[in-house]
């Protein structure tokens, strides 16, 4: 993360990963906006913070276009974006729902773009900034099912 980054946006906001790295950047000093599916999950962490909250279908580029103009107009364009919803089905292979697995994919990978072509179209003007995309181990370490 660039060291004089002041903005950052967390998408995919929950009470993990991006919770604590919201809880960070905001000791850092910085603005921090926080977006998720549900804002009404968010309300503790927005108390407990001050970060602000948006709502954000991150698999809707529509949706995602509309984050990153709420939060350039309310925070400032963000130097940091953090991609990290999370979507999985579970199952034996052989019966699991192409439905599932395809929002699985829509809301992993296709997000993912979505989301970082929204930051880099914002970045590559000013020069530069932090794109993040993270991932729970299951994306890299095989468990049964």
């Amino acid at each position: 993360m660039h060291e004089t980054a002041k903005t950052a946006l967390i998408v995919g906001a929950g009470a993990g990963l991006s919770a604590s790295l919201t809880r960070k950047m905001r000791a850092a000093g910085m603005k921090v906006a926080i977006a998720a599916r549900d804002v009404a999950k968010l309300a503790g962490l927005v108390e407990e913070t001050g970060a602000t909250a948006f709502a954000c279908d991150a698999a809707d580029a529509t949706s995602v276009a509309a984050l990153f103009a709420a939060v350039a107009a309310q925070n400032g364009v963000p130097d940091v974006v953090v991609y990290n919803p999370s979507f999985r089905v579970r199952g034996p292979f052989i019966g699991l729902d192409p439905a599932q697995v395809w929002k699985t994919l829509e809301i992993t990978a296709f997000g993912g773009f979505l989301v970082g072509q929204e930051a880099a179209k914002l970045m590559l003007p000013r020069g530069g900034g932090t794109i993040l995309f993270t991932g729970a181990s299951a994306s890299v370490k095989g468990y049964a099912q």
